[in-house]
């Protein structure tokens, strides 16, 4: 029995290589209840391996349904990618780069603020990046004291159905053995790789290094014009660099985009200076000796059709893929799909009952709410709640300025399925709320059902468009019709005012305002 236990963990040694984890030679461990690890943990209800948005939400949630809950992070900070390397920094950065351009492009002054010797100071924007995300990782922290989640900081590897090792992320061998009734896996996603090309997060950098950099470059390129590749392009080409983003498709904003939303986004990223290579690909990417990166390139239509670029920075935005590895999932009979996401079924549980998966490790769009809303759900469902969410009302923001966002069905979706509908339409250059500040860009558009004018779409450019989609995905949720939205009374002067239009324009035919 004891053989057999420490041969299970040696194997599970042996294969494990994360970032050379468990290369160093381990200590011997110590026999604890018969078992050969460090510590043994009493057995809980859900131990959670991640605290991203989808794992510390779904650790908070079970133990305020009464689950004594294990929360497992290998990083010394909470709250995975969102909060420490992706959705919050850049959201600060979009926001202080924002005000920046505004300033130096010349838009204050047309306001009549008027001021002189304007400077850039980086570092100091960088360190108010820095300290939201040290709030708001903290505030994670304090979360779980509060709802009394364990946290346990360590590499967490499935040894069993119903058993969690979590190893030091020092090398230093086993820390704990959760013994749990039920395991949640919210491991999220990483950087997907660029085959043959290699990130020093210096001057090839991925998302994570594009929230670092210590000065503005002359020129950069971004491989992928997808939803960080625009966001993070935004960034720096309001802060000075010249930004060319090369993209393998014929539209910006990634998979999911209305085409009429992605052109007229185009139209307007153009407009502010960033430039766009679509249908083209990048074939290889090298530093040269004078401190620049050459960047080859072709066309998808025609590979006869070459060209170099040279710039300062590269940067790769290819999209993310589910981590997964050395979770141990082979071991207990769990398989992944060729991107490494775990197949569950509507309770997210994986092939092994005791065993869940939410977020990015799973199908479906990589979205920090996505995850969060999954986590409660899953574990509503462990607690003998009903178990239902509608992927269809999972709405998408691209934080640039405007802002563009989206829930339900494009028009190309609802063409292909054969479907009947409407559109109505109403530019943020009527909307007087927008023509108060001077920010008219953009427009609310929505898609109906044509018999029973069902809202089946709401695309939205336009600064509030990350605010204002939530009024779509609630009236989808409840099954709303375009009627039912342009009868609600809309305070004025709002941006909403628009959403109504929009509605109202679909319904009737026409909006008044416009």
């Amino acid at each position: 029995m004891l053989l057999a236990s420490w041969c299970r963990v040696s194997s599970h040694l042996a294969r494990a290589s994360h970032k050379n984890l468990f290369r160093r030679q381990l200590p011997l461990l110590t026999v604890v209840n018969n078992r050969l690890f460090s510590e043994v943990k009493d057995e809980v209800d859900l131990c959670v391996i991640g605290s991203g948005p989808g794992g510390y939400v779904a650790a908070i949630k079970a133990a305020q349904l009464g689950m004594k809950t294990v929360c497992v992070e290998k990083n010394a900070t909470l709250g995975g990618t969102c909060l420490n390397v992706g959705c919050i920094p850049s959201k600060a950065l979009l926001n202080n780069s924002h005000i920046y351009h505004l300033a130096h492009s010349g838009d204050y002054q047309k306001r009549g603020i008027e001021f002189g010797d304007l400077k850039l100071n980086l570092p100091k924007m960088m360190d108010q990046k820095s300290s939201a995300v040290k709030a708001l990782t903290g505030g994670i922290a304090h979360l779980f004291k509060q709802n009394k989640v364990t946290h346990l900081q360590g590499f967490g590897q499935i040894t069993g159905p119903n058993e969690v090792a979590v190893f030091d992320p020092s090398g230093q061998g086993v820390k704990h053995v959760v013994k749990t009734r039920n395991i949640l896996i919210a491991t999220g996603s990483e950087v997907t790789p660029f085959p043959g090309i290699e990130i020093d997060e210096k001057q090839i950098i991925s998302s994570t290094g594009a929230l670092s950099l210590e000065s503005v470059p002359e020129k950069m390129i971004i491989i992928g014009a997808g939803v960080i590749g625009v966001e993070l392009g935004s960034v720096w080409s309001r802060l000075g660099s010249e930004v060319t983003a090369v993209e393998f498709l014929g539209h910006i904003g990634g998979v999911g985009i209305d085409m009429e939303i992605s052109k007229n986004f185009q139209r307007i990223l153009k407009k502010q200076g960033l430039k766009f290579k679509l249908d083209t690909k990048v074939t290889s990417a090298s530093k040269t000796a004078d401190g620049k990166v050459k960047v080859n390139i072709e066309s998808v239509k025609d590979s006869s059709k070459t060209d170099e670029l040279l710039c300062d920075v590269l940067l790769v935005c290819i999209g993310r893929r589910a981590y997964t590895d050395n979770l141990g999932l082979e071991d207990v009979g769990i398989e992944t799909d060729n991107r490494g996401r775990i197949q569950v079924n509507e309770k997210f549980q994986s092939t092994i009952p005791s065993i869940y998966a939410i977020g990015d490790c799973i199908h479906g769009p990589m979205l920090a709410h996505k995850a969060e809303d999954e986590g409660i759900i899953c574990v509503e469902g462990i607690a003998g709640g009903p178990v239902h969410i509608d992927y269809n009302c999972v709405p998408s923001v691209v934080y640039t300025h405007p802002e563009v966002a989206w829930v339900g069905k494009t028009e190309e979706q609802l063409k292909e399925e054969g479907v009947q509908y409407k559109v109505g339409k109403f530019p943020f250059a009527a909307n007087s709320r927008a023509k108060t500040i001077a920010d008219t860009d953009g427009l609310v558009k929505i898609l109906s059902d044509k018999e029973t004018d069902r809202m089946l779409g709401v695309h939205i450019i336009g600064s509030v468009a990350g605010e204002l989609i939530n009024e779509g995905a609630l009236a989808m949720e409840y099954g709303a019709s375009c009627e039912d939205v342009a009868r609600v009374c809309h305070a004025h002067p709002t941006h909403s005012e628009a959403f109504k239009e929009a509605n109202l324009a679909a319904w009737a035919g026409k909006p008044i305002n416009f």
